[in-house]
């Protein structure tokens, strides 16, 4: 792969509603490789971060975790994807988002949280492109309310039978 560059480009993004909340979008495209965004937030020492319940916690190394929770960190915004068109590189202490592949003007920003991150704070349920099910929601209610019709008239309905009295 070719080396990557550290410097961030101007690129239109915005913040939307999304699928799972809100999320980052882009008005532009993106070529492959660029480096679109920073991750920042506060430094927190071990203390802080074991006390933290922030669920914008990026580790750098082992001595050191930011918190990105504050709103003007814009990156906090990507969302999870298990199949991410961004990818989180860490240069010289700092976190930034590059492109993965070229990106087109509407789609969502998205990378990959890591499986720790799945566990603890998803509980397993992703709501991914890639994880969401086939059908709408909806139509898959209603599908599944018409077939327990369709069941029900089909069984016969009979009165609880009464018990007989022996002599």
């Amino acid at each position: 792969m070719a080396r990557l560059s550290y410097k961030i480009k101007d690129f239109d993004l915005h913040v939307r509603r999304s699928r799972t909340g809100l999320g980052l979008f882009t008005e532009s495209e993106i070529p492959k490789g660029s480096c679109i965004i920073e991750y920042k937030g506060v430094p927190l020492t071990e203390k802080q971060e074991e006390e933290s319940n922030s669920r914008y916690l990026f580790e750098i190394n082992s001595r050191k975790t930011i918190d990105g929770a504050p709103r003007w960190n814009t990156a906090r915004y990507i969302n999870h994807s298990c199949r991410p068109n961004c990818e989180p590189n860490i240069y010289k202490g700092r976190i930034y988002i590059h492109a993965r592949r070229k990106i087109k003007p509407g789609e969502e920003l998205n990378y990959d949280y890591g499986i720790n991150y799945f566990k603890q704070i998803f509980k397993g349920n992703c709501l991914c492109e890639k994880c969401k099910p086939s059908k709408p929601v909806k139509k898959a209610k209603a599908d599944s309310a018409r077939a327990a019709a369709a069941r029900t008239r089909s069984k016969k309905v009979s009165a609880p039978k009464a018990k007989k009295k022996r002599a």
